[in-house]
């Protein structure tokens, strides 16, 4: 084994360092009223290192080192604001009200029918038109120690895109050794429907890097997922993956699924977009929902979450017109998406659960990234 290697294997895998976790925080740019967005930097004690923006509550870089020891960044997203304001494409934020889709914009709850903006091919996606991803929040503890984190709060006003309820919502972001770790949680005062999540795009190649993030290989322990139409709502079945591409029960490399596009599925999706049933109800404890491993560099990571949801997308809509951090534009299948969530259209779906959060509850997301290089 190589130096470099033994040292990634011992920075990501553990080595019994006991260095604290550092953060700084200073400012990334400001928006068009002049209100400042920050950016809080979160460096571990095994050589990882994440930034946070406060626009959009944004992953905007995680630093990873592969099997010797080269650090490289491996979440796509813009190097200054204005491309995230200007040319917003969900790049590692925070998506909510209700992350993934509603089927036409409406819901009913308690009774009363509610409409969301539609902004994708006539469905509501992510909360909207001016969803989570696209406000400021307010940063309100910056800790560090054994832990690095940051912790920022939005608070969505009665009736914002639609949505009933103030909803204040927390999302706190962890950085402990070899695990990064994405709390969400919520609260409201009167009924309403809540889904967060976060929209990392990943390449663990290292962002812009040639070929994309088709030669990953992916785990998902699912037995079914939640077919779409085509609008990319769910049919309302839970189709078994036995069979099919959408088998990842065992490794498989992305590239190789998505070349099926004989099944109906992958053509309506332009590849995969699609939610994986890993359970049918919210875990108290996060369990394993994926596991991605670029073989090349080594860089890997298992994903934990409480969700019940899995929504897998294989970046089909990057088409070329979009340049990122590394001055590269990013093109389809140049990363891939896996966001724990409940399912999509779960309000016009009573079968999938229930997404109401009522006064006096509190909604959880707990995502954890539990990195690796061999």
């Amino acid at each position: 084994m190589s130096i470099g290697r033994l040292l990634a294997t011992l920075l990501l895998a553990g080595s019994g360092a006991t260095a604290a976790a550092q953060t700084s925080r200073a400012e990334f740019g400001r928006l068009a009223d002049g209100r400042v967005i920050e950016v809080v930097t979160l460096r571990g004690a095994r050589g990882l290192e994440a930034r946070v923006i406060t626009y959009g509550a944004t992953l905007q870089s995680v630093l990873v080192p592969d099997r010797n020891g080269k650090v490289a960044d491996v979440t796509l997203g813009y190097a200054n604001l204005e491309d995230y304001v200007k040319t917003p494409q969900y790049f590692d934020s925070t998506v909510g009200r209700f992350a993934n889709r509603i089927a036409k914009g409406r819901f009913s709850l308690d009774g009363r029918e509610y409409r969301t903006p539609v902004n994708n091919n006539g469905q509501s996606l992510h909360g909207g038109d001016r969803g989570f991803d696209k406000v400021p929040w307010e940063i309100v503890e910056v800790g560090q120690g054994a832990k690095a984190s940051v912790t920022l709060r939005y608070v969505s006003p009665d009736g914002d895109m639609g949505y009933p309820g103030r909803l204040t919502t927390l999302a706190r972001y962890s950085l402990e050794g070899s695990d990064l770790t994405i709390e969400y949680t919520a609260t409201t005062d009167k009924p309403t429907i809540v889904n967060l999540s976060n929209h990392a795009y990943w390449n663990l190649a290292g962002e812009g890097s040639a070929g994309g993030a088709m030669g990953h290989v992916l785990t998902i322990p699912a037995e079914s997922y939640t077919p779409v139409d085509a609008v990319l709502i769910p049919t309302g079945e839970l189709r078994a993956v036995a069979g099919t591409p959408f088998d990842f029960r065992k490794p498989a490399t992305i590239g190789e699924r998505v070349r099926h596009f004989r099944d109906a599925q992958l053509v309506a999706g332009r590849g995969y977009d699609h939610n994986f049933v890993i359970a049918r109800e919210v875990a108290v404890a996060p369990r394993l929902v994926a596991s991605v491993r670029e073989p090349v560099s080594g860089r890997g990571f298992e994903l934990w979450s409480n969700q019940p949801g899995l929504q897998f997308y294989s970046g089909n809509f990057l088409d070329g017109t979009t340049t990122g951090k590394s001055a590269k534009a990013y093109r389809q299948g140049d990363a891939l998406v896996l966001e724990p969530q409940i399912f999509p259209d779960t309000p016009n779906r009573p079968a999938f659960g229930s997404a109401r959060l009522a006064p006096g509850q509190q909604y959880r997301n707990v995502i954890v990234y539990k990195f690796s290089a061999r």
